[in-house]
């Protein structure tokens, strides 16, 4: 029987990839690095396979990005503070 994925969480992606947060934030919006899986409501993280994708070539790695709009609900969710 095949183990079940394992989702790894920030502190060890930092750890394993050397990278700082915001260089992953970075380039998961380009699509350069792979993209988290909701766990739970207010938790995210990112499969292991995935991650041992892009240690295994980093320059090459490119995410499967949709070209699917936002729906307009997700845009607007969130109400601006500062006019």
């Amino acid at each position: 029987m095949a183990e079940p994925e394992k989702i790894l969480r920030m502190r060890t992606v930092l750890d394993r990839t050397g990278l700082s947060r915001s260089t992953i934030y970075r380039k998961m919006r380009e699509g350069t690095f792979p993209r988290q899986v909701e766990i739970s409501e207010h938790c995210r993280g990112w499969r292991e396979s995935a991650i041992n994708r892009w240690m295994a070539d980093p320059a090459a790695y490119r995410e499967n990005v949709s070209a699917e709009p936002l729906p307009a609900s997700a845009v607007l969710a969130r109400p601006r503070l500062l006019a």
